[in-house]
């Protein structure tokens, strides 16, 4: 059985995608955790602050060990997401379909 093989465009949009979802991700927890990496350097000793300023102490390893693994799932999608780019606009452009492969209303 061969798998379909999808058309250039298409890889194009998905890995665009990818790579802009694994910025998104990574812009977003990174900001989520930059404190705790600031704590972690400076202080040694991290805080995390309710909505009514009370501090409550967390094992800086942990946060650290987290921001890793968000980390580690926006570059492997943003990595994703260019390998797919690339594969997209290497590949044979749309216009390359044999005329017995289209789809739609015969000429």
């Amino acid at each position: 059985m061969q798998i379909p093989s999808v058309s250039d465009s298409r890889l194009i949009i998905i890995g665009s995608v990818l790579a802009f979802s694994g910025f998104l991700i990574g812009g977003v927890t990174g900001a989520q955790y930059q404190k705790y990496t600031v704590q972690a350097d400076q202080f040694g000793d991290c805080f995390d602050y309710t909505a009514d300023g009370q501090a409550i102490k967390v094992k800086c390893d942990e946060k650290i060990q987290d921001k890793l693994i968000f980390l580690s799932v926006s570059l492997g999608l943003i990595g994703g997401g260019v390998i797919v780019l690339v594969k997209g606009v290497r590949g044979k452009w749309d216009q390359n379909v044999k005329s017995d492969e289209m789809l739609g209303p015969k000429k």
